[in-house]
């Protein structure tokens, strides 16, 4: 918007240029004048020379440069994409090699525990066979201790029972002491 005011203020000065460039001494701009037509056909020829000059060399090889820049450019992203799908590809094999190595752990970790609960419940159960084995070996012992401590005891009463006899009464009477020991163990 603030361009067209603009415009216009050039543009009306511009239009009066030719009329009083003449007057004010600037022949370029007389458009009467015989060697302006001459000078114009001049600066058409020179153009063309120059367009041909540029577009036989200068051109070609500006295009050259701008098509393998275009090329690099592609391949160049080309590369990239490749990359990223490679990277891509290598993050999704992390990430699938990283979740198996987690189920082995736990796996492996599962079985080390429930070895290590076999190994103690095998362990508990060896101990407690050898503790009962132990125990009834020890019941034995004790059973066959107490049979011989009993076997032995009507002796040992009689053998008492006659010292208490013989000191309290004097006399020594084996057989009587004796029968009075099988009666009161019986």
């Amino acid at each position: 918007m603030h361009r067209m005011p603009r415009l216009f203020l050039f543009a009306a000065p511009l239009a009066a240029v030719p009329g009083r460039a003449v007057a004010a001494g600037m022949p370029q701009l007389n458009v009467h004048d015989p060697l302006l037509l001459g000078q114009v056909a001049w600066g058409a020829v020179i153009f063309a020379g120059f367009y041909m000059v540029l577009s036989r060399s200068a051109l070609p090889r500006i295009e050259r440069v701008l098509e393998n820049r275009r090329t690099r450019i592609q391949n160049d992203l080309d590369i990239a994409r490749r990359a990223k799908a490679d990277a891509d590809r290598a993050s999704a094999e992390l990430l699938s090699t990283r979740h198996e190595a987690a189920m082995h752990a736990r796996a492996n970790v599962q079985r080390i525990q429930d070895e290590a609960r076999n190994a103690a419940e095998a362990y508990a159960a060896a101990t407690n066979a050898r503790l009962e084995t132990e125990i009834a070996n020890a019941e034995n012992s004790i059973a066959a201790s107490r049979e011989r401590a009993l076997s032995g005891l009507p002796e040992i009463a009689t053998g008492t029972a006659q010292s208490l006899v013989e000191r309290l009464i004097g006399t020594h009477d084996t057989q009587a002491v004796a029968s009075a020991v099988e009666r009161a163990s019986a």
